[in-house]
């Protein structure tokens, strides 16, 4: 039976640093981070099932955001609803492969999800939650971060 590789991106796990101050964008980004995380560790037999998983998830994801960029009339919403389309697309690609049996382009494709997924969150995302911010409330979101730094384990904080 094959194993699954190991990467250090094993441990991708939601924590404050992705907060972005939006509550219904930090919900479902910490489901996102959920469910890349159990492809992460899926067993090679349960792979399909859990990319499934991902896909309903980021279908859902993705379709959210991109309406509530259309119907606010979001300044740069076509570049981020295009990055949208292409993880999309990239996404049935990458399925189609592993139904016939390559799980590995799979975890190579979860891989590169847990790289894209900070950058996509820090630049385009908390653009995004800003502006639905400032239209709910007139203003942005203020984030507190609670950091695990070693001066701070030092002190007991």
């Amino acid at each position: 039976m094959p194993t699954r590789s190991t990467t250090p991106d094993d441990d991708f796990t939601w924590s404050d640093e992705f907060l972005l101050g939006f509550d219904q964008i930090d919900e479902v980004h910490e489901e996102f981070v959920h469910v890349v995380h159990q492809l992460l560790h899926s067993k090679d037999e349960n792979f399909l099932t859990h990319l499934d998983e991902f896909a309903a998830h980021a279908k859902s994801h993705f379709a959210t955001e991109d309406q509530w960029m259309r119907e606010t009339e979001f300044p740069p919403a076509q570049c981020h609803i295009d990055e949208h389309a292409a993880v999309m697309q990239s996404l049935q690609e990458v399925r189609e492969r592993v139904v016939l049996g390559d799980v590995e382009v799979g975890r190579s494709f979860t891989r590169e999800l847990v790289k894209w997924f900070p950058g996509h969150a820090t630049h385009l995302d908390s653009a995004l939650a800003q502006w639905m911010f400032k239209r709910e409330h007139g203003g942005k979101p203020v984030v507190f971060r609670r950091q695990a730094t070693s001066s701070n384990k030092a002190f007991g904080l």
